[in-house]
């Protein structure tokens, strides 16, 4: 009987330290889980640093992003194609982003800007008046008037003198109202 005493206690030693064994390991694998677990960067972390690094770049700072799962989306706008690939690359580079989908846009152009008048001022200056003045002294019967940008031009004139008085007006660069401007006849 000693025998299986014997037996019997070596059974039980045999148990305790299978069950000693599982507790061990168990405890093991839930450190390994925890520590796996807690080294991957959270999601508001990977955020955080993929906006710290897209803010330092003054081209950059109209995207924006959004991490879920260590996947980082970018939204928002750039200026150009080569500033929209520099966020995909720089988003890519942090830690913890797995892929990256680039949603960025890019900014239209602005538009042209308007053609500047060609005068502030819709009348014409001294010399250009007074260079039609003086076309038009040796033709008689004719007087001139300057109504903003125009010569305004009255009288009887013959054939040959409204020729003259074209030639010269286009000459001067001169834009012109001959409708009062009668032929002789």
């Amino acid at each position: 009987m000693v025998y299986l005493n014997l037996s019997l206690s070596n059974d039980f030693n045999l148990k305790n330290l299978n069950m000693k064994m599982t507790k061990l390991l168990m405890a093991m694998a839930i450190a390994a889980t925890i520590g796996f677990v807690s080294c991957s960067p959270k999601d508001a972390d990977v955020k955080t640093a993929v906006e710290t690094q897209l803010k330092a770049k003054p081209d950059m700072t109209g995207a924006m992003v959004d991490v879920k799962d260590g996947v980082a989306t970018l939204t928002g706008e750039c200026k150009d194609d080569a500033c929209k690939a520099d966020c995909e690359k720089i988003a890519q580079g942090v830690k913890g982003v797995k892929s990256v989908i680039n949603n960025l846009t890019i900014i239209a152009p602005p538009p042209p800007p308007p053609p500047a008048p060609a005068s502030l001022s819709t009348l014409l200056d001294e010399a250009t008046q007074q260079k039609v003045k003086d076309g038009l002294k040796d033709i008689k019967g004719v007087t001139v008037e300057f109504v903003e940008d125009k010569a305004v031009l009255t009288g009887t004139v013959t054939k040959a003198d409204r020729m003259k008085i074209m030639q010269m007006l286009s000459a001067a660069k001169v834009k012109s109202d001959v409708s009062k401007l009668t032929d002789k006849k």
